[in-house]
């Protein structure tokens, strides 16, 4: 049974996935990954959250980096926000978005392009360590 859950809005994020996959692997975390877009497949993504077991959503998503506030919309589980880096901005055009969610819809959020971070914080929102 995964205890977390990777989705990335866009398969060209799968490089900070893996970062975030194999800290979760050096905790004996069991995870899954998806690649789900917010924008292109909303039907899709209510139909995963509201079906999937894991206790901790990894969202990685870059400029309007919407993933992240939607999944933590339709769940009350909590959500690690991961901003993406990009050519304009550097990535700072999603790490607002994630941050800026309104009242009662919380995202943590970790550095730009950090999966790592956000594997780390999702095994201590777990309570597991090493």
């Amino acid at each position: 049974m995964p205890h977390v859950s990777i989705i990335c809005g866009s398969s060209s994020d799968e490089e900070i996935a893996k970062k975030a996959w194999e800290v979760l692997k050096s905790y004996q975390i069991g995870y899954d990954y998806q690649v789900i877009s917010a924008h292109r497949d909303p039907d899709r993504l209510d139909e995963y959250i509201s079906k999937s077991s894991a206790e901790v959503f990894i969202c990685i998503a870059g400029l309007a980096a919407a993933l992240p506030g939607v999944v933590a919309s339709k769940t009350k589980k909590p959500v690690i926000g991961v901003p993406v880096s990009g050519k304009l901005m550097g990535g700072l055009d999603a790490l607002l978005s994630i941050v800026q969610m309104p009242k009662g819809v919380p995202v943590a959020c970790v550095g730009v392009d950090n999966g790592e971070n956000a594997a780390h914080l999702a095994a201590r929102i777990l309570g597991i360590s090493v």
